[in-house]
């Protein structure tokens, strides 16, 4: 009885092991991104504020998923956030772009929204998207809010 128990306790924590390096190999993959995307290129966007964007963080085109974060820096000049996004090579983009900063609820992550423009030109790799918009910090729209309702209350 005894060894049929060790056996059975064998089994399962070789069992998690295994799932345990599967998960390993898919994260450490990206999750497969890299091959969903296939070559890409990279752009560059500078934000006031990139509160909850880090890299691999997920960049989108009319909420589809088409690419991700590579980096974020400081730039000690600006003091701004200078994002890079890798993008697929299918995904060509007019040089008036927007970049923007969006939230998947109240409690979701972050994510940055790429809204094409209506110019001739395209972003070229490496370029920067000039139009961008930083995130909102929920905490400080609500700060904005009580501090309104209290001096409407004073009045």
């Amino acid at each position: 009885m005894n060894s049929a128990a060790e056996r059975a306790e064998l089994w399962v924590g070789a069992g998690v092991l295994v799932v345990a390096v599967g998960f390993l190999a898919w994260s450490t993959a990206g999750g497969g991104l890299g091959s969903r995307l296939g070559p890409g290129y990279e752009l560059r966007a500078a934000f006031p504020n990139v509160d909850g964007i880090e890299v691999g963080t997920d960049v989108r085109v009319a909420g589809v998923k088409v690419g991700r974060v590579s980096a974020v820096e400081l730039n000690p000049q600006t003091y701004f956030a200078e994002a890079r996004l890798r993008l697929p090579q299918r995904i060509v983009l007019p040089a008036d772009s927007a970049a923007l900063i969006q939230s998947d609820g109240l409690l979701g992550g972050a994510y940055i929204e790429l809204q094409p423009g209506g110019a001739a030109e395209n972003l070229e790799p490496g370029d920067e998207i000039e139009d961008v918009q930083g995130a909102v910090s929920l905490l400080s729209l609500m700060m904005k809010f009580v501090d309104s309702q209290s001096s409407d209350d004073g009045k």
